[in-house]
């Protein structure tokens, strides 16, 4: 910090020694041009206090082009006319250096890592130093990149740069190599190999190949990056629809397991179902055998509660066969009636819960009026 003072107060001290020795001289020389001739002015001008002073102004001037101080940021070529090639085969790196005044110079370059954008738009205080990447894929589908390179001018060729490119290097060669390598390896995908998990390879591919491309020509590259891909509207439709269709065909198989799952789930709750019945039935087959009047029992459980007579056709048999009732507390299973009697030809079936333990059988017209409806 200090010698960039020291610098710049040296070119000021300068420049104001030779604004005041030009001022004054002129005025000294057109006096006396004015008040004793030009001979006089003549001899002024070529007098020995004008030519020191004059010498001095220079050599001070000299020393302020000669010391040159470099900032970190930045690295300098040196142009001379005492080089072979007129210019000097090493750059300047930061900090403070002599160069040999009015014959040597130094041109400056940045050094840190410079970002060139190619989006075709501005994001925030970022802006966009190129249009869009136009390129094509395998298959013919055109497509537009958006990119940005990041990288810096290598110190040790700098003086190659300088050579090759000065200050144009960025639109010259930048610009240029970069836009190629991109067209260059999309050619080489499909853009369905873009849309995907591909593109990571393309970036990967495009940093190999630039970084490359870069280094032999003085720049180090620290990173490609592919900040976005637009594909065409037609292809943007196609993939919108696609998208729609396999979400539809993932939720009619999400239904349809679903279903299978629900359709499997009643179809298990019906076997067991109908195992736990097979086995019911073997059991009440197994109890059947070691007692024959459990039958019974079920016959007379399933019968309805309010059900008080049953009337059965004469001469059939009974569904299932009853118990055979005592004299003492059950009624009679029959009733024969005379053969002028319309109900001779009937069976009537008293419910001994709700009847008499001992009921004379009444005469058949008086039997057919007690009988309720039948249901």
């Amino acid at each position: 910090m200090f010698v960039e003072l020291l610098v710049k107060a040296i070119n000021a001290v300068s420049m104001v020694g030779w604004t005041l020795f030009g001022v004054l001289t002129l005025f000294t020389c057109l006096r006396l041009l004015f008040q004793r001739g030009p001979k006089k002015a003549l001899r002024f001008l070529i007098s020995l206090p004008v030519l020191i002073t004059a010498v001095l102004l220079f050599m001070f001037s000299g020393l302020s082009f000669a010391l040159v101080f470099i900032s970190p940021e930045k690295i300098a070529v040196v142009p001379s006319l005492l080089a072979p090639r007129g210019i000097r085969p090493q750059a300047l790196s930061p900090g403070f250096h002599l160069i040999v005044p009015f014959v040597e110079s130094a041109i400056e370059y940045p050094s840190y890592w410079q970002t060139y954008t190619m989006s075709g738009e501005s994001e925030g205080d970022e802006t966009a130093d190129d249009t869009l990447i136009r390129a094509r894929t395998s298959d013919g589908q055109e497509i537009m990149i958006s990119c940005s390179i990041i990288f810096r001018l290598d110190p040790t060729q700098v003086v190659l740069v300088h050579v090759d490119w000065q200050d144009r290097y960025r639109d010259a060669f930048i610009r240029t190599v970069v836009r190629g390598a991109v067209r260059t390896q999309v050619s080489q995908f499909t853009v369905e190999e873009i849309n995907s998990s591909a593109r990571a390879k393309l970036e990967l591919l495009l940093n190999q190949l630039l970084s490359d491309q870069l280094s032999k020509k003085g720049f180090i590259l620290d990173q490609f990056v592919l900040r976005d891909v637009t594909f065409s509207a037609e292809f943007a439709q196609a993939i919108e629809r696609k998208q729609v269709a396999l979400q539809r065909q993932i939720e009619s198989q999400y239904e349809a397991e679903q279903m299978r799952l629900l359709a499997g789930g009643r179809g298990d709750a019906l076997l067991t179902e109908a195992r736990a019945q097979a086995r019911a039935l073997e059991v009440v087959g197994q109890a059947l055998a070691t007692n024959s009047q459990l039958l019974d029992y079920y016959y007379v459980d399933r019968l309805a509660p309010n059900i008080q007579v049953m009337l059965l056709p004469a001469g059939n048999q009974f569904i299932l066969p009853l118990p055979q009732l005592s004299a003492t507390n059950s009624l009679s299973a029959t009733n024969p009636l005379s053969a002028t009697n319309p109900l001779s030809a009937t069976t009537l079936l008293m419910n001994t819960d709700i009847l008499p333990t001992q009921l004379a059988l009444p005469t058949p017209p008086a039997l057919l009026r007690n009988l309720p409806a039948q249901r």
